[in-house]
């Protein structure tokens, strides 16, 4: 087993070498290879993990599973580290992995971002939100502030910086906190508060914070519901024009077998389905049902809330963010797509019914006291920095501290990191187990007489999605139908029938409710069969395929007698 541990976050060439490693090491299980290269050169790994001696990967239904699309949000990889050690030690001794491994198949993209995550990981961090392509421009600025850990501590804080006019005060019951001042008060001791950085080009007055030379979005850059920069800030030149976001793109609408994707970011602790855009009642109404059931499953086993994005996750309540993953698989591939938001430093101190966005505009003191016992007592300080001075280059005597956000808030402190990545294993393996799965009921041979027989196959869709999977799917015509072929022995004919038939799309039990009525029944929309005439001789062998480009391909080999 590689030699991984859960408890600190791997720089791109650690992580190259972990995958590699258990690629080498589970070769019969993991399979690794680069879906494309980052802006600067970097391979995006991408692990195949099933059991390849069944039958192809692609032969069977699948999972798309990524994370760490934003820079910074770096426990999104390590909980896919995590995954792939569960898949790898789980197979032969847990019956859901084994099961699922022999059946399915998982899509790991554990880095879609290495150029990012290498910033904000460097020994001297430097934060941005996505790729380092310089965006929408690619001219140097020369003024303003700009984030930066200027005293070489590894650590990006806050900077408080005394100001007659500042919005900030020390607060009277907890020295280490500010409080904002109140809208008429005067004659106090004020502050202004910025992130840590140096002004280039201050000149004594104005403070200005600079834009971030690398202004991307990457997950605003999908094709779904893209809207330009002027809509969308970080949206990229055009749909997928990023080769990181294009990568994903290129392989998940290459790989018709996937039947589902799960997205990881960090923070908030939820779990975020689809629309960004709409409202609930804009959704096919088995859809809904069936993300809601799926969410349920979510959060009994990861004790994570399901949220829609649109109703409980909107940064602005007027505009909604657009160009994301999750409503891309949704609307254009017709799958279901969840975002996985890891870590909530907030229900960590206590505080519990907060609104995860609203939070962050407005929120009680007594909720900040709670996060800095929190602080005092399980991160041993680590978490809220005390305020030191510092001989700022421009603005001379200030103070840094305040929350250490990589560590504390964007991720989960290096301690806390396994127990927290460990809750979403057996739901991701229970998300695959619910893709439609194609089995053969029965396939048989019967003599007519005169060398004339008859060949039946009967298909059936065990899982419990249909094979479509969503009634989006459905309505767009996104999925074509279960094909069978017949192959016939040298010198047999086809009497009648056609060598290949479309036998349309199979249910699954999703839409079941939830115990039996009078008015229940159940019919066979889960089966289909084909059959046909042939003239042939004894001692031939018909060979019988049924495939769906999402529930996977079957065979099965008949001898005339």
């Amino acid at each position: 087993m590689p030699n991984v541990r859960f408890d600190k976050y791997y720089r791109y060439e650690d992580l190259t070498h972990i995958l590699h490693s258990y690629a080498q090491e589970f070769p019969h299980l993991v399979h690794i290879e680069s879906i494309g290269k980052s802006y600067e050169s970097r391979d995006i790994w991408l692990l195949t993990v099933t059991n390849f001696a069944l039958c192809s990967h692609q032969e069977k239904p699948a999972l798309w599973v990524d994370g760490n699309i934003h820079a910074t949000e770096l426990a999104a990889s390590s909980a896919l580290l995590y995954l792939l050690q569960t898949l790898v030690k789980g197979y032969g001794t847990h019956a859901d992995i084994t099961r699922c491994l022999d059946t399915r198949t998982f899509y790991i993209c554990p880095r879609v971002n290495p150029d990012g995550a290498e910033l904000a990981l460097a020994e001297k961090p430097k934060f941005i939100r996505s790729s380092t392509r310089p965006y929408p421009y690619d001219d140097e600025r020369n003024d303003g502030l700009v984030m930066e850990d200027i005293d070489g501590d590894g650590r990006i804080l806050l900077m408080r910086i005394p100001d007659a006019n500042g919005a900030w005060k020390i607060c009277p019951t907890e020295p280490r906190l500010l409080v904002r001042r109140e809208p008429t008060e005067i004659g106090g001791q004020y502050y202004r508060v910025l992130p840590e950085g140096k002004i280039e080009n201050y000149d004594g007055v104005e403070i200005k914070i600079q834009r971030p030379k690398e202004g991307l979005d990457l997950n605003r850059n999908f094709p779904g519901l893209w809207r330009q920069e002027s809509q969308q800030p970080g949206a990229g030149s055009y749909p997928s024009s990023e080769t990181e976001v294009r990568s994903l793109v290129q392989f998940i609408t290459n790989h018709a077998n996937i039947t589902g994707a799960i997205t990881f970011h960090t923070f908030s602790g939820v779990l975020i389905r689809p629309y960004t855009h709409l409202s609930d009642e804009e959704f096919p109404v088995n859809d809904l049902r069936t993300y809601q059931r799926i969410g349920e499953k979510g959060t009994e086993l990861t004790q994570y809330p399901a949220i829609s994005a649109f109703h409980e996750f909107r940064y602005d309540p007027k505009d909604a963010i657009t160009g994301t993953f999750d409503d891309w698989v949704y609307e254009y591939q017709g799958l279901f797509a969840w975002t996985v938001e890891i870590w909530s430093p907030q229900r960590q101190a206590g505080i519990t019914n907060y609104k995860y966005t609203d939070w962050q505009r407005e929120h009680p003191l007594e909720d900040d006291l709670k996060l800095l016992r929190w602080n005092d007592e399980q991160l041993a300080g680590k978490g809220y920095i005390d305020w030191y001075a510092f001989d700022h280059p421009q603005l001379g005597q200030v103070e840094l501290g305040g929350w250490d956000s990589m560590y504390a808030w964007t991720n989960p402190p290096p301690e806390f990191l396994e127990k927290e990545i460990a809750r979403f294993p057996d739901w991701v393996v229970w998300h695959l187990l619910i893709s439609p799965r194609l089995e053969i009921y029965e396939a048989s041979i019967h003599s007519l007489g005169d060398n004339m027989y008859r060949v039946r196959l009967v298909v059936q869709n065990t899982g419990w999605l249909p094979t479509y999977i969503t009634q989006k799917a459905l309505d767009k015509k996104l999925v074509r139908g279960c094909i069978c072929e017949i192959e016939l022995p040298v010198g047999a004919t086809l009497e009648t029938g056609k060598l290949i038939e479309d036998l349309g799309q199979l249910e699954g039990r999703a839409y079941k409710p939830s115990s039996p009525t009078r008015r229940q029944s159940d019919p066979t929309k889960d089966r289909a069969k084909v059959e046909w005439i042939i003239r042939a001789t004894l001692g031939g062998t018909v060979k019988l395929l049924a495939r769906h480009e999402r529930a996977g391909v079957v065979r099965t080999e008949l001898i005339i007698e």
